[in-house]
């Protein structure tokens, strides 16, 4: 469960909205002044911390830079009302996460939050590099193959240098693993790292968001905001899908790469800015460039360094490698010793294809080890988590009714009696929340309301099922 530090003078606020949090899952702590807020995260650091400018005694801008000093990586929000819109940018450029004007809308400031989460957990959580199956870290790049090899030589060559990074392969090969480990083993290490998926952003609110705007540049734009780019200054940001990002932006990114600068929308001047680049894409930019969907200029000028990630099907035995790694990492969370597989089941792990790479891997082995009931992974259980689906499908005349009521004898007659109705509800639990997400483009917080969950128990839903959201979007385009 995520923490959150709630910094605010004002009781009712620290209330409500600590009440409100914790509907959605979160572990909240308050605190009433910066120096109270300060000696909670020495006594115990949370994932998140929620402060006020205006507080009694230290501002909450003092109170962030002292809490940096001794927690670099903590993601902080701040909240301000209208007349101290200044003072909260200045809090963002010396590294504050984002900040939030009082009085806030709920659905927002919940997403915010989410963000400032995830970009905690980016900078906080190591990523081992060549690590062994049964590694304790919590994201590991794992593999001995050759091609393995070149990429992790090629991280350790590049990680401390500035040089602009190309990351390529195909969806799920791990190309954000390797952004991750680049900037973790680079000279940036201790300043932001910020991610901007190019495709989940919609087109008309990515500009905004990469480069900022000022107060009247569109309706709307009732005051200044930074962008993800200065918001990273002296650190790295890291463009997902690059591939996929519109003409009309290429053109700004390509300015910051040649004179480091940007210019916030609705503005004149342009404001140098310190930031590395790793971008990736699993799209062949080559074509892209000779079709005139992305700019040659630029694409020179991001193939700086290229690190290609192979597809899964080309590294032998890595396969069965990761597939120990995860189930390892699975039954940690649980709190239990890993079951191991079979040898048949890790022939299933070998001879399979794995279009979707090593997330489609991850995905299987999760959904096996759920099957399994704490005893080694079999080949029927492998077997399952990859192909299982494919049988929830009507036959003419069937009604989907039909279909999942012979699917349910068959796994009631196959099934141990005190697992078994667990084993249904994971089942078409996950089809629920899939379907849920496709409706909603990917939208945890609008899927969480069509199924009448808080957005956590939705998170927590999509990673038991091993459902990538991202990848199941981009099936959709």
């Amino acid at each position: 469960m995520a923490s959150i530090l709630i910094v605010d003078d004002d009781a009712q606020l620290r209330q409500s909205f600590g009440r409100l949090l914790e509907q959605e899952g979160y572990e909240v702590r308050t605190a009433q002044s910066a120096e109270t807020g300060i000696e909670e995260v020495r006594r115990q650091c949370p994932d998140l911390v929620i402060m006020d400018v205006r507080l009694p005694g230290m501002t909450g801008l003092e109170g962030f830079q002292a809490m940096h000093t001794f927690e670099p990586k903590l993601p902080v929000i701040v909240m301000t009302a209208f007349g101290t819109t200044e003072t909260a940018i200045e809090a963002t450029k010396l590294g504050a996460f984002d900040y939030v004007l009082k009085p806030f809308d709920i659905p927002d400031i919940l997403t915010l939050i989410e963000q400032g989460l995830d970009a905690g957990r980016f900078m906080r959580s190591r990523v081992d590099v060549d690590a062994a199956p049964e590694s304790e870290a919590s994201d590991a790049l794992v593999g001995r193959s050759p091609a393995m090899q070149d990429v992790y030589k090629s991280i350790g060559r590049v990680s401390p240098t500035d040089a602009t990074v190309l990351v390529r392969g195909e969806s799920g090969t791990g190309k954000e693993l390797v952004a991750r480990s680049v900037y973790q083993h680079s000279l940036r290490t201790e300043k932001p790292f910020i991610v901007i998926n190019c495709v989940a952003i919609p087109e008309t609110l990515l500009e905004s968001e990469l480069f900022g705007y000022e107060k009247g540049a569109f309706t709307g734009a009732v005051s200044r905001r930074v962008g993800k780019i200065e918001q990273a200054d002296g650190g790295t940001i890291f463009l997902d899908e690059i591939g996929d990002m519109p003409l009309s932006i290429q053109a700004k990114l390509l300015r910051l790469l040649e004179e480091r600068s940007v210019e916030r929308l609705g503005g004149g001047a342009a404001r140098p800015v310190d930031v590395r680049i790793i971008a990736a894409t699993n799209r062949d930019l080559e074509q892209a460039v000779s079709e005139g969907r992305f700019r040659e200029d630029l694409y020179y000028r991001l193939k700086v360094v290229t690190l290609l990630l192979p597809p899964l099907r080309e590294r032998g035995d890595d396969a069965v490698l990761l597939a120990e790694h995860f189930l390892a990492k699975y039954a940690r969370r649980m709190g239990k010793p890993s079951p191991g597989f079979t040898d048949e089941a890790r022939q299933v792990v070998r001879s399979h294809n794995w279009p979707g790479n090593v997330r489609e891997l991850a995905n299987a082995v999760q959904k096996a080890m759920i099957f399994s009931r704490e005893c080694p992974v079999t080949q029927e259980n492998m077997q399952h988590a990859v192909f299982g689906e494919r049988t929830l499908r009507p036959a003419r005349g069937d009604s989907m009714d039909d279909v999942a009521a012979r699917w349910m004898r068959r796994r009631l007659a196959s099934s141990d009696t005190d697992r078994a109705f667990e084993e249904i509800q994971d089942h078409f639990g996950a089809i629920a929340v899939t379907e849920a997400l496709k409706l909603t483009g990917g939208n945890r917080a609008q899927a969480a309301k069509l199924l009448g969950m808080s957005r956590p128990t939705l998170l927590s839903r999509i990673e038991r099922y091993g459902i990538q959201v991202d990848a199941l979007i981009s099936q959709q385009r």
